[in-house]
């Protein structure tokens, strides 16, 4: 005999993997037109500096092959971010209030906004002064340098994506903020140990050297005090929002 209390949970099952599935064809798709497109995204990072004063080696038969593969995933997965998280909204919109469905979907293209930023902060701005730094340690050692491709594309995905990550930090706590997981009064009474975790982040995502890891620190200050401007704003919105409701 079916056992009719599990039902909802297989349809739940089912709706999730349909999703899953449609968010694999789409990075598929995006996938093909990121091979098209990874030639010109080379030229661009090669034609700007630091890459541009660099020349390019490869130090196996397969590092352009991998290095043509890794463009195509990258640009393939940024494209497929928003609708991912749009698709995933779809399926989880049922079991949200209705102000919880809003914050859902009105945050989405804010994340990805976010996300662009902080890739473009990474590569215009973290990028080349990570660069210039460990290039000035090679200087004084006297030491010839010789990049291979595979290495420069580990060396910029090393520097912009834990910066990217961390552009997402003020959506993430508005939107915990929003639907009620999170309160400005918890922002500020852990914002010692905030710091403490910047501190740290800061010093693991730059060159070994403290001018570096104070420059990523500043935006990742910035960053945490906007998120707490933000959670205040969201918290007020939430408690009007709720003052409007009916009582039950």
């Amino acid at each position: 005999m079916i056992n009719f209390k599990v039902m909802p949970l297989l349809s739940h099952v089912l709706e999730l993997r349909k999703q899953l599935i449609t968010i694999l064809i789409v990075f598929t798709v995006c996938l093909t037109g990121g091979l098209f497109a990874a030639p010109y995204l080379l030229d661009y990072i090669k034609s700007t500096p630091p890459a541009s004063e660099l020349e390019w080696n490869t130090f196996s038969p397969f590092d352009g092959v991998r290095m043509y593969m890794n463009l195509a995933f990258v640009m393939a997965a940024v494209v497929t971010l928003p609708i991912a998280l749009y698709l995933l909204w779809g399926f989880v919109k049922e079991g949200l209030h209705p102000h919880e469905r809003s914050a859902v979907l009105r945050y989405i293209p804010y994340s990805v906004f976010f996300l662009l930023l902080g890739i473009a902060f990474g590569y215009f701005v973290l990028l080349p002064i990570s660069y210039s730094f460990v290039s000035d340690i090679s200087d004084k050692l006297n030491l010839v340098e010789t990049y291979g491709v595979m290495q420069y594309f580990s060396f910029i995905m090393n520097v912009v994506l834990p910066i990217a990550a961390a552009f997402e930090l003020p959506i993430v706590v508005m939107f915990l903020t929003r639907i009620g997981l999170l309160t400005p009064d918890r922002l500020r009474k852990s914002r010692r140990y905030a710091y403490l975790v910047l501190v740290i982040v800061s010093n693991i995502i730059s060159p070994p050297d403290f001018v570096s890891a104070f420059i990523i620190l500043i935006p990742l200050s910035a960053l945490f005090e906007l998120s707490v401007l933000l959670s205040r704003s969201a918290f007020r919105k939430r408690a009007a929002l709720q003052a409007e409701l009916p009582a039950v």
